[in-house]
């Protein structure tokens, strides 16, 4: 128990801390995550909402209302991809890669400080030992 309760303490730590990093962006961190993984992508880059649903590991319909919100704050558009018209391909507007890129400098610099007690050795055990319980 002591161990999943430190499990538990230390990542709510870092949602509050990566939260406040996001705190009048415009985003919460369900869009945040859409937005750097399309960011990912590189300029020109797109994906189908299916395909960007599996890589971020949700369901379509999760998917779908943060592309609705998104699209509404002008940071994403959805086009008819050219090889097959039924399906659609998502990428940022410009203004989404400015905010991709705003954002990620200070969400970066945020997990550093939330990370800095962590030598490397230890930030690579870490994410070891972490890799087993997700398995």
């Amino acid at each position: 128990m002591a161990v999943c309760g430190d499990i538990w303490r230390a990542g709510e730590r870092l949602r509050k801390g990566v939260m406040a990093n996001l705190a009048g962006t415009g985003l919460d961190f369900a869009c945040f995550d859409v937005v750097l993984t399309l960011r990912r992508q590189g300029r020109g880059g797109a994906l189908s909402p299916s395909a960007l649903a599996k890589e971020m590991m949700l369901s379509t319909s999760a998917m779908t209302s943060r592309l609705d919100r998104l699209e509404k704050l002008g940071l994403i558009t959805r086009e008819t991809d050219p090889a097959d018209r039924r399906g659609l391909k998502v990428a940022l507007t410009d203004a989404g890669f400015a905010k991709a890129d705003e954002i990620v400098v200070s969400h970066v610099s945020t997990e550093e400080r939330l990370l800095n007690r962590l030598s490397a050795k230890e930030r690579d055990q870490l994410r070891s030992l972490l890799r087993k319980i997700g398995e």
